[in-house]
């Protein structure tokens, strides 16, 4: 879910002629998030094979990637790596959330309550071993490339953007900028039009909140993150309220005697997060037969659609080149 933010940032304006010829570090784990709790059916059931395995995740990378290359949009994949203790809390408890989710979607679904039933089921999206191995596959059958981040994806992702190697980061989680992501792009792999573009540059924010870096990293905790929940009370706006009155401190200071999380190691997690530094990018060329094997043969989907988007993916080069001229 992510650091809530969007109440003391305002989004720049951005579209996709703007991000032609750019490479962009997409945020595996949240994206195919997003796939699986929108591709659904009425009744919110996933896309299926005939087999009863969940395809709504390829769906979403195949047509979202193909569309997002036609435009000249090169999309680099970071999948999260080992959590922090930490965030095992947190994943315990959206793990709760997700079984009751999916225990009230089944009872609503027996029923024919298609409305409360559809609700629920995205609440319920898992993200299993199986679909992100089956996501990983596709991507480099697609020739995508992807990188294994040693922590958390979005860290990794930032990372990628301050040694030149992306433009931006794609994700919905404002996280990516307390963990220093020069540029984020929120809503590029949400719709079927790639989504209504939402653009931050970390610089101006700052900028325009009157804060440093790390007064953003101490504000997020007081709002309340991945790692550790907040100060009871404390939103956005009050949290930027502290930052100008210097109270920052002391209430984290506050938070610290509330809770067993050592909030100095949080503030660590956001500042000097441990990354993958010994990766490759290289775009491929699509592995078209391979390919529809892949997903025709062995999932279900219409060989006509597959090679029609694979088509769009011969605008990827596997030559990188440089940068620079975006800074």
């Amino acid at each position: 879910m992510g650091v809530k933010l969007k109440d003391i940032i305002k989004a720049e304006s951005i579209n996709f002629k703007d991000l032609e010829g750019r490479t962009v570090s997409i945020d595996a784990f949240n994206t195919l998030y997003q796939f699986l709790s929108t591709i659904r059916q009425q009744d919110g059931r996933p896309l299926t094979d005939e087999n009863g395995n969940i395809t709504s995740h390829l769906s979403g990378i195949l047509y979202r990637n193909s569309s997002m290359i036609e435009k000249g949009i090169k999309p680099i994949y970071v999948f999260d790596g080992t959590p922090t203790d930490l965030k095992r809390e947190t994943i315990a408890k959206r793990r709760e959330i997700r079984d009751e989710s999916e225990k009230i979607y089944k009872e609503a679904l027996a029923r024919n309550d298609t409305k409360t039933a559809s609700k629920y089921a995205k609440r319920s999206s898992k993200l299993s071993p199986d679909i992100i191995e089956s996501s990983k596959k596709l991507l480099t059958l697609m020739g995508i490339p992807y990188i294994e981040a040693k922590g958390e994806g979005e860290a990794q992702a930032a990372y990628l953007v301050s040694k030149g190697d992306a433009w931006a980061v794609a994700s919905q989680d404002y996280d990516c900028l307390l963990f220093g992501a020069k540029r984020v792009i929120r809503n590029l792999a949400v719709n079927s039009n790639l989504g209504n573009l939402e653009y931050y540059e970390l610089k101006k924010v700052l900028s325009s909140l009157n804060i440093t870096q790390e007064e953003l990293i101490d504000m997020g905790i007081l709002i309340g993150t991945d790692f550790c929940e907040g100060l009871k009370g404390v939103g956005a706006k009050t949290a930027l309220k502290l930052a100008k009155n210097n109270q920052l401190k002391e209430k984290i200071a506050e938070l610290q005697k509330e809770t067993t999380h050592d909030l100095k190691e949080v503030h660590d997690i956001f500042l000097n997060h441990e990354v993958n530094t010994d990766y490759k990018i290289k775009f491929e060329k699509v592995k078209q037969d391979k390919l529809i094997e892949f997903l025709c043969y062995e999932h279900g989907f219409s060989q006509d659609r597959v090679i029609k988007a694979s088509d769009k993916l011969k605008n990827l080069s596997s030559n990188q080149g440089s940068l620079d001229a975006w800074f």
